[in-house]
């Protein structure tokens, strides 16, 4: 079994074929998908699918692209989401240094303030570290938390180290299915496979075979092969190994799964 340790399923993108895409999942072997929140107005809506679809499981987070549309009360509507509703993490939170005209003091401010969230409720975080590695670590350092996932990991072996020094798995996807993706292609052969999750993020960061085209969760599967066959093992060893590593670092996923 296989579980895709984040994806966007709620996201409109899916809107038309959403069943279909969750059973193909299924029938690849994806038994368990953790859908993170982006914005307070998403909550409700991952909040109802994970309500009929038992196999998702949601955290709930203000994603660094969308505190500038964020109202400073939505901190307090977050704190009541972790409060009541069992979430499997506080995500996806972090900061991105990627967009060029995004304020990022703003983003830093948030992301200090749902740190301090998950520190208090005592739950792991799913990081969006695009470009801002060594920034989400200097908090981690200031706010100590239960571990969690840097999603899309791109950093660098000596930042991985750091992570999983920190109790952090490493989410890895769609860009490991490009040949010209050398760094991560390393990183993804080379790091302890007690420290790799995998993901799709669907819709995004379709892979190479999708030619631009909308992500699947059904991808997972082949990511699985493609991180087998980067490290030289057998496909089954790598399913075992990362779904052991999700649930060991999102122990929620054990809660829901009994």
């Amino acid at each position: 079994m296989l579980i895709d340790t984040h994806c966007h399923i709620d996201a409109a993108d899916f809107d038309t074929d959403r069943d279909a895409v969750l059973e193909a999942a299924r029938e690849a072997g994806v038994k368990q998908f953790v859908v993170p929140g982006v914005e307070v107005a998403g909550f409700e809506g991952i909040a109802q699918l994970a309500s009929v679809q038992p196999d998702i499981h949601v955290a709930y987070g203000i994603h660094p692209l969308y505190v500038q549309h964020a109202y400073p009360e939505d901190l307090g509507v977050l704190e009541d989401w972790l409060s009541c509703r069992n979430p499997v993490a506080v995500g996806e939170i972090g900061l991105d240094h990627f967009v060029a005209d995004a304020d990022h003091a703003l983003q830093e401010r948030y992301f200090v303030a749902q740190l301090k969230l998950a520190q208090r409720f005592g739950l792991p975080v799913i990081l969006h570290v695009r470009r801002a590695v060594d920034a989400v670590l200097k908090q981690l350092r200031r706010i100590e938390v239960p571990g969690g996932i840097a999603h899309a990991f791109n950093g660098s072996r000596q930042q991985a180290d750091v992570f999983i020094g920190m109790g952090f798995k490493l989410g890895f996807g769609g860009a490991m299915t490009f040949d010209g993706s050398q760094r991560i292609r390393k990183l993804a052969a080379s790091l302890p496979l007690e420290a790799i999750v995998l993901e799709t993020d669907a819709p995004d960061i379709p892979p190479a075979w999708a030619n631009g085209g909308r992500n699947e969760l059904a991808n997972l599967a082949r990511f699985c092969t493609i991180l087998a066959d980067l490290r030289g093992a057998e496909v089954a060893d790598i399913a075992q190994a990362t779904t052991h590593n999700a649930r060991s670092v999102l122990p929620g996923l054990l809660r829901c799964a009994a």
